[in-house]
């Protein structure tokens, strides 16, 4: 590994807690990256949470626990966190009471009603507290003309994450972003929140979720504009892995830098397999 901040790798060493991203980072499509089985389990028999981060929303957290179980992964409840789960921690702690229209696919809006949020129905939009929008794989024109009447009443607006493009098997998709584009041209307003990467509040859920300060978690991302510097602006540890977006060359052109920087997974666990 790459020690690009002093004393980085002896941080890594007391690190309480993992955190990794997935598309890019732990898997791209359908199989695990090398070394992901092996940090995983080294992390787990040294008693020590590895927990799995994705902007996302579209899955609920269980889908993604199913997912890594399939490819190999001994993932137990909790193993994940989606910028829906960080969204619904958001909503509990900041608008406890409040009357939500959201926009999101039915997995989504189920974990959200399970969190005990009340969710207002398409026909009920106009009455809402704060409008939401998530990734809807199944958005329609009647939900987009409902959310941006409600965004023109000035109520709270919330996006679960930025970004514009959701990558699949033979290109991209349009993500949330790109929804907040069309929704921007419309009513002159952007979201008041965006939650997901490479904001610092999905952190704050990352932390209560773990019972942890961002200073005793390290996270493992292959993008420098969201995972990196998401965890510097944090005070995480960061670590960047070059199994995905990132190449070298790009690294070495930015202002963003990691404190570390691993050619992928396996040369992580390599590295921490001795320590406590």
């Amino acid at each position: 590994m790459i020690e690009k901040t002093n004393g980085a790798l002896e941080r890594l060493k007391a690190i309480k807690a993992m955190a990794l991203d997935m598309d890019g980072t732990t898997y791209p499509g359908d199989r695990l990256l090398g070394g992901a089985s092996e940090l995983f389990d080294l992390r787990a028999s040294k008693g020590k949470p590895c927990v799995f981060l994705t902007n996302n929303s579209s899955r609920s957290r269980r889908e993604y626990e199913e997912k890594l179980n399939r490819l190999g992964l001994r993932v137990g409840p909790g193993s994940v966190m989606t910028s829906g789960e960080a969204t619904i921690r958001l909503l509990q702690r900041k608008y406890p009471k409040a009357r939500v229209f959201l926009v999101a696919t039915p997995s989504c809006g189920a974990e959200v009603r399970q969190a005990g949020i009340e969710v207002w129905a398409l026909e009920a939009a106009a009455f809402a507290d704060v409008a939401v929008l998530a990734y809807d794989t199944g958005l329609t024109f009647q939900k987009l003309a409902a959310l941006c009447t409600l965004v023109r009443s000035s109520v709270p607006f919330i996006a679960t994450h930025p970004d514009i493009n959701c990558p699949v098997d033979g290109g991209f998709l349009p993500d949330v972003g790109a929804f907040l584009a069309c929704i921007r041209a419309s009513t002159g307003r952007s979201p008041d929140l965006i939650v997901g990467k490479p904001s610092t509040l999905m952190v704050e859920a990352l932390c209560e979720k773990l019972g942890l300060p961002a200073s005793q978690i390290a996270y493992i991302g292959d993008r420098l504009y969201t995972d990196v510097a998401m965890a510097r602006a944090s005070g995480m540890l960061s670590v960047l892995v070059l199994s995905g977006e990132t190449r070298i060359e790009d690294l070495e052109s930015s202002e963003i830098q990691p404190d570390l920087v691993a050619t992928g997974l396996d040369e992580i666990a390599q590295a921490i397999a001795t320590y406590p």
